[in-house]
């Protein structure tokens, strides 16, 4: 008789199983334009889904982007994707850590399937990637140099990175980032749990930008990721689009 997988194993089987599912739909789309992708796939989906998508496109934004590092707990992650999706942020990156994960029944709720992730083996990669596309790197982290978030200004694209439960964020990562920032804390607790922190400042950092009117999708990024949705939405889309070749 086989035996039963391990908390670690089944943590390990979710995290693959995010990294398998999350992120932007097959290659294949590629080849389409997404006028193209869109005209193919509308009549699969009801005429109120698709009214629900481009409400929906309508309001993404990729001017906030979430960063956990190192996540043990797994319901944890899910809980930040769930809150991010919520949210309208588009982008979602995991640097997987060295942590051995920890099992948990909470799911995304399937809000991973509809977040452009990215998964990274080290704080280096991520970062660079980040700095590339014009994000500065923002750690929640409480020491003498951090600043509170709401002296933060961020009609400037901005990555938030949230570390591990125990430990915070890594000397590595700490090393990189522009700068720490800090939530407000009146109590006695020093510290919120990872999901509470991360949906405080999510939440913080997007009324931030929208009151700045900064972070909007362009006409073409709204249309590309429509055609994402799109194909996100519809069974066999791949099927769908090989036929019209």
């Amino acid at each position: 008789m086989p035996s039963r997988p391990t908390n670690r194993e089944k943590a390990e089987q979710d995290l693959a199983r995010l990294e398998q599912d999350a992120g932007a739909p097959s290659a294949d789309a590629a080849a389409f334009p997404p006028e193209e992708i869109i005209r193919l796939l509308e009549p699969h989906v009801s005429p109120e889904r698709m009214v629900r998508i481009r409400d929906v496109v309508a309001a993404r934004t990729r001017h906030i982007v979430p960063v956990v590092e190192g996540v043990a707990n797994t319901g944890n992650v899910n809980a930040v994707m769930r809150t991010a999706e919520g949210l309208g942020l588009q982008s979602f990156h995991v640097i997987k850590g060295d942590t051995p994960p920890k099992h948990s029944r909470r799911t995304s709720q399937g809000a991973h399937k509809w977040l452009d992730v990215a998964f990274w083996e080290s704080p280096v990669d991520c970062v660079q990637a980040l700095r590339a596309s014009g994000y500065r790197i923002l750690v929640t982290h409480l020491d003498p140099t951090s600043v509170p978030i709401d002296e933060v200004d961020f009609s400037m694209r901005s990555a938030l990175v949230f570390g591990n439960e125990k430990s915070g964020v890594s000397p590595e990562l700490l090393a990189l980032a522009d700068a720490s920032i800090v939530l407000p804390l009146t109590g006695f607790v020093q510290s919120y749990n990872i999901s509470v922190a991360a949906a405080m400042a999510l939440h913080f950092a997007d009324r931030a930008r929208r009151a700045a009117g900064v972070g909007a999708l362009t006409p073409d990024e709204r249309l590309r990721l429509e055609a994402d949705f799109l194909m996100r939405a519809v069974r066999h889309a791949d099927e769908i689009l090989a036929l019209a070749r």
